[in-house]
């Protein structure tokens, strides 16, 4: 009886007809990406691939960038570097935005200025494609399998450009599919194809672990633990998702003629993990820097026993990766969320903090508390990242990057809810507006 108004509410949501083109849209699109990441690229031998990635890299940094691209690197595929390139154009870009004035100036000019600087976007994200397909190549050209099989039979000139061209216009591809779920279905698109592609490997590692236990290489006790922690760490990444500090806020009331606004009492929320998943994802973009400028020095030896510290479970890697997801975790808040422009909102519409005098000093107020808020939010996030690879390591249980894949998914899952959530309450209020007129007409 109690999953009944559950599945009642999910039926109602097909009944809604732009919700439900949305839906399909959406899914299409997944489709033809997850498609896609099965497309080969010509030239490599696949199954050497897919022996070496199962077998030596599978906790590698290689295997993490895997995961982002839903098992398209290990694969060969056309789709190996997926929406990567797009979102360190983006971080670029942004971290512009907020230093260089013009750029500033473009992004307050509305819609023609975000317009602008969307299509730089665009022409760096092919720039960087093509970076981190130069360095694919040549990492892959260098790679053979464990039974010694090379990876690229014939290397040269011609597969090198074939590779840079091919995994560039397969980025490209994925900026597009990123960009039409976002405008044209549910959610944001870039997350949700990095959503999809984190689930790849689930079944695999399920069947492992189940191979495992029958085997005895792997006791119940160690499972079951395992298993436990990651549930604790779910709850724990939904309650941290969900916790905000909530700001009172008193409106003055004003007299137009005969009427009397405001004199309401509301709050203003402030969330702990108001960057979510995004300092995740813009924390690995940069991550793959040191993997993308060694392929430029393949005969250095010093320069690839230090791209080999860039690996989870190396002190550095996880020191740095720590490290630029608090980063990240502050950075993207400030630009989703400015304290000053929420103040002058607030002084607009004649709203006001108690206690705090209204313009400067409720921006560094809104400030000062989002600096003490963010800092757990943030650490929570960067532990949950790394510590479960440990946990991993540990109990021989094979789900790698647990922490990461968690967040992405859990992160993803509870936006795109609120997308589709915020949908039906405005579907809600035109359909109110609607009965209203008719109402009036039949009056």
């Amino acid at each position: 009886m109690a999953t009944e108004p559950a599945i009642e509410r999910i039926k109602g949501l097909f009944k809604i007809k732009d919700l439900k083109q949305r839906f399909i849209f959406t899914a299409i699109v997944l489709i033809i990406f997850r498609l896609g990441t099965h497309i080969p690229i010509p030239g490599i031998d696949a199954k050497a691939l897919g022996e070496l990635f199962a077998q030596q890299l599978r906790g590698s940094f290689l295997g993490l960038f895997d995961l982002f691209v839903g098992g398209a690197l290990s694969r060969a595929s056309i789709l190996g570097i997926g929406i990567m390139p797009y979102i360190s154009a983006s971080i670029i870009f942004q971290i512009l935005t907020t230093s260089v004035p013009y750029l500033e100036k473009l992004q307050r000019e509305g819609e023609a200025g975000r317009r602008k600087i969307e299509q730089w976007t665009r022409y760096l994200t092919v720039f960087v494609a093509a970076i981190q397909s130069f360095g694919i190549s040549s990492l892959l050209t260098r790679f053979t399998s464990p039974s010694g099989l090379p990876i690229v039979p014939h290397p040269g000139l011609g597969f090198t450009l074939l590779t840079v061209i091919t995994l560039s216009a397969g980025a490209v591809f994925c900026m597009w599919l990123g960009e039409q779920i976002t405008e044209r279905g549910i959610g944001n698109g870039a997350s949700l194809l990095i959503f999809v592609g984190s689930l790849d490997t689930v079944p695999q590692e399920i069947a492992q672990t189940i191979t495992l236990l029958k085997n005895g290489a792997v006791s119940i006790a160690a499972v079951i633990f395992a298993v436990a922690i990651l549930f604790f760490l779910t709850a724990g990444i939904v309650y941290m998702n969900l916790a905000s500090r909530k700001i009172p806020v008193q409106y003055a009331r004003r007299i137009v003629g005969r009427k009397v606004y405001g004199g309401a009492s509301t709050h203003l929320p402030l969330k702990m993990t108001t960057a979510g998943v995004m300092a995740i994802i813009f924390a690995q973009s940069i991550m793959i820097l040191p993997y993308s400028l060694a392929s430029f020095f393949p005969q250095l030896q010093d320069v690839m026993i230090f791209t080999q510290m860039f690996n989870p479970g190396h002190l550095l890697y996880d020191l740095i990766y720590g490290i630029l997801i608090i980063f990240f975790h502050y950075f993207y808040t400030a630009v989703i969320l400015n304290p000053r422009d929420i103040a002058d909102n607030l002084q607009k519409y004649s709203g006001f903090i108690p206690g705090v005098r209204p313009g400067e000093k409720t921006a560094e107020y809104i400030d000062n508390v989002l600096k003490r808020i963010l800092l757990p939010g943030a650490l929570f996030i960067a532990i949950v990242a790394i510590l479960p690879y440990y946990l991993s390591k540990l109990t021989n249980v094979p789900f790698y990057f647990g922490g990461t894949r968690l967040l992405i998914i859990i992160g993803v899952a509870q936006d795109t809810l609120q997308q589709i959530e915020s949908h039906v309450i405005t579907r809600q209020y035109e359909g109110l507006l609607q009965r209203g007129r008719l109402r009036r007409r039949r009056g």
